[in-house]
């Protein structure tokens, strides 16, 4: 894949991959096996209350991430930090390519290439100023 930069928007219920250019846009959608259910902890229950991490979702976001150079990680809650701990302990070769995360709601496709663009140019910027 020719893109230098990625951005990908998640949940626990889709991740959104968009490998871009000034120009192009290649974007692909990842789904988890098994649909993200909330679990409700009960007095003097065992556990967390929370369900396990999908490790098989993360690792087919990390996939859909191969070939960037730069990736921009974002979205609503958890997921996005959930993702960074996957690509760290499972996905070395992504590790050095995160180059943020950050917290945004639900944009649409477009909203969100048109942030990481902005993004990816102030980092550009901030660089060749240093």
């Amino acid at each position: 894949m020719s893109h230098y930069h990625a951005v990908v928007w998640l949940d626990h219920s889709e991740a959104h991959v968009m490998h871009i250019t000034p120009d192009d846009v290649e974007k692909s959608v990842v789904h988890p096996s098994k649909p993200h259910t909330h679990l409700h902890a009960k007095s003097g229950a065992v556990g967390s209350g929370r369900p396990a991490e999908d490790q098989a979702y993360y690792h087919a976001v990390a996939e859909a991430l191969k070939g960037a150079q730069e990736i921009l990680v974002v979205g609503p809650a958890q997921a996005k930090l959930q993702l960074v701990k996957h690509i760290l302990k499972h996905d070395h070769d992504l590790t050095d390519k995160i180059i943020g995360v950050e917290t945004i709601d639900h944009p649409s496709d477009a909203q969100l290439v048109a942030y990481a663009r902005k993004y990816f140019v102030a980092k550009d910027r901030m660089l060749s100023q240093s």
